[in-house]
This record gives C-alpha cells, structure tokens and sequence, in this order.
C-alpha cells in the first residue's frame, strides 16, 4: 500500500512538471504601455493586440517608489548600500525610465505565469524587448534594478542559468561604473 501511494503521488508530481515544462511563450508586438497610478519600474500595465493586463518582469527587482514594503526596501537598500531616501529616488528613476523607453510600440513575451504581489490585481510574467533590446538588461546597465526574482529559459530557448550569469555581469557593470543607485552606493 505504502509503495502504491509513492507512486500514485510521484506520477502527479511529474504530470504537474511535465505539465509547467509545457507551457509555450505567447509572443506579442506592437504592445503599449498604459499609464496608471501603480506602474513602477519592474511591473506596469500594457496594452496587447486588444488584451491588457499587468506585466511583472521576470529575472529583475526594481527599487520601491514608497515605504508601503517597508522589508523588500530594506533588502534593497542593503544590497545596493544606500540610504532608504536613495532606494525611493532610485525606484522613481526607475519608473520614469521604464515609462521614456516603452513610449513606442514594443514586444512583450510571456508564458501567462501569475505574479504574486500585494496589488489586488492580477499579474503576468513576461519580458520586454524593444527596438532589438531587453528591457531587463537596460534596467540593469543603467543601474536602475538588481537581479533577482523569477528565472525562466528564454523564449529563444537560453537556459535562465546562462541568461543569468550576464544579467549579473550587467548588474556588476554598472556597480563597477556606479550608475543609478550604484551612484550612492558605500560599497
């Protein structure tokens, strides 16, 4: 009896695998950003062939732009070695930029993956790219997010292992060159 239920419970176990393996990307172009209260650097609401929803992105933790997650703000003004002022500064750079790079027609790929969050609304992973570049690296080049969250192989087919390991080296960049909040770092 006991070897039947292990069974019983591995084969669900690699059915539900299996079954997330599966899941295809659902390419979008021609994708607008929405202006809303909520948007920040690292989630925000677009506008796809007539769908709209929040997109939250993945691989990327954007600085907060108030004290409502008093713990997230402080990790990342731990991991960036700024001040709390600094962190809320840079999540408003953040915010801004993401909002100056989407002002043109953009792509936007994901797998439909709910985003847990705080906000009562729903929302999705996805990855941005735009005139032939990824949101995610420009985000962290200049600076303005750290590496960290939800990793997932790329529509392309990179495995999240790779793809991390030079979204790392970006972050390294801009600390080396302190940009964004790298700027004020103590590090």
């Amino acid at each position: 009896m006991l070897i039947r239920t292990f069974l019983l419970m591995f084969a669900l176990v690699s059915v539900d695998v299996t079954a997330a393996e599966r899941k295809h990307w659902e390419q979008f172009t021609q994708c607008r950003y929405v202006e809303t209260k909520y948007n920040d650097g690292d989630s925000f609401r677009v506008s796809c062939d007539g769908r709209e929803f929040v997109l939250r992105l993945y691989y990327v933790d954007a600085p907060e732009t108030d004290l409502s997650n008093g713990v997230r703000v402080g990790e990342q003004r731990a991991h960036f070695g700024v001040t709390i002022e600094d962190i809320l500064a840079t999540g408003e750079r953040a915010t801004k930029r993401v909002r100056e790079i989407l002002q043109e027609p953009f792509a936007v790929s994901t797998r439909w993956a709910v985003a847990a969050g705080r906000s009562k609304e729903p929302r999705v992973y996805g990855l941005v790219d735009f005139g032939g570049k990824s949101l995610i690296e420009a985000l962290l080049a200049e600076g303005l997010a750290r590496t960290k969250g939800v990793a997932v192989s790329l529509p392309t087919g990179e495995k999240s292992k790779m793809y991390l390991e030079k979204l790392r080296n970006l972050e390294r960049q801009a600390k080396d060159q302190r940009k964004g909040a790298w700027a004020h770092s103590k590090e």
